[in-house]
């Protein structure tokens, strides 16, 4: 009872004003993702102007910098999902100075096929076509589910995908968190080797710090806190932004949303940077998952339990 995990900071210093959100697919994705899973009557949502200077608004003021719209499943030959060209244009013109990374891959061996070097060929040319139509487009963010650890054609993957971009483009990967015996799956668990070889591939590891099963909020505080400092230990150079929850998903047994939430993954976080005086190098800041599901008093308490003031200096 007197154990009290994670900590509470309030004066801004773990925001270094680069952090990360997950968008939903409309903001990219062409009509026909509208018409096939019946949602026609939200096109005008997405294609508003002004809600994407809301939105872009709303990204500023939270210190949003790298932003991961949905453009996925992957076709089963290797095709990225489609996307409306003129939406794209509109959404780059509105987030001027924010990094735009789609969001591509699948579930292995449904969607996604690493495993099969036509697939992994056709995934890396479809998105290179994608960057070279958009060339505002800051790079491409990748994730396929599961992943298991020491998966050698997941490696050939971004090796591939790498060869196709511009050295100036960011290959931004969403990674699994270390093992833990409080959920012993390893296909969404990477060990340190794995992990150090995934990070030597790309620029920047969004670590999904969730989905853990637990129904205990000091044990996932406590993990959090673990995962902060060995996602920080094994990048090396390259950046890392730790995922944090903020969705329901309250009927699934990964998730309980009582548990995984900004309140307890900021505690455990924060904990976990206290460590350092100040963060190491490779530490670029927080991602939110997800933009969708994200409330006003979520905003807020980002807003009282992380974020720098406007001016720069650290919040009272």
């Amino acid at each position: 009872m007197l154990w009290s995990p994670g900590a509470t900071v309030t004066d801004g210093r773990h925001d270094l004003g680069k952090n990360g959100l997950w968008l939903q697919h409309g903001w990219l994705g062409d009509d026909g993702w509208f018409e096939r899973y019946g949602k026609t009557d939200r096109i005008s949502e997405f294609r508003d102007n002004n809600r994407l200077i809301e939105l872009s608004k709303q990204l500023h003021e939270n210190h949003i910098t790298d932003v991961y719209p949905h453009l996925a499943p992957t076709s089963p030959d290797g095709h990225i999902a489609p996307i409306d060209d003129e939406q794209a244009e509109r959404l780059l013109d509105a987030f001027v100075e924010l990094r735009v990374m789609p969001w591509v891959g699948g579930a292995w061996g449904a969607q996604a096929h690493p495993d099969k070097a036509a697939w992994r060929e056709m995934f890396a040319a479809s998105i290179r076509e994608l960057l070279e139509a958009h060339p505002r487009l800051a790079g491409v963010h990748i994730y396929i589910e599961p992943c298991p650890s020491g998966n050698r054609d997941f490696i050939l993957l971004l090796e591939k995908v790498r060869a196709a971009l511009k050295p100036d483009h960011v290959l931004s990967v969403a990674a699994y968190p270390p093992p833990t015996r409080w959920h012993p799956f390893p296909e969404v668990h990477w060990d340190e080797a794995y992990f150090k070889e995934v990070a030597s591939h790309a620029d920047q590891m969004v670590v999904m710090m969730y989905d853990t099963s637990l129904r205990q909020p000091k044990l996932y505080r406590s993990l959090m806190t673990r995962w902060t400092q060995q996602a920080l230990l094994w990048s090396g150079p390259t950046e890392i932004l730790l995922g944090l929850p903020a969705y329901d998903d309250a009927d699934t047994d990964y998730h309980d949303p009582d548990t995984e939430n900004l309140q307890n993954a900021l505690a455990g976080v924060h904990a976990g940077l206290l460590q350092y005086d100040p963060p190491p190098g490779n530490y670029q800041g927080i991602a939110i998952y997800s933009e969708w599901e994200m409330q006003a008093d979520e905003w807020a308490y980002l807003h009282q339990h992380f974020l720098k003031n406007e001016t720069g200096n650290l919040t009272p």
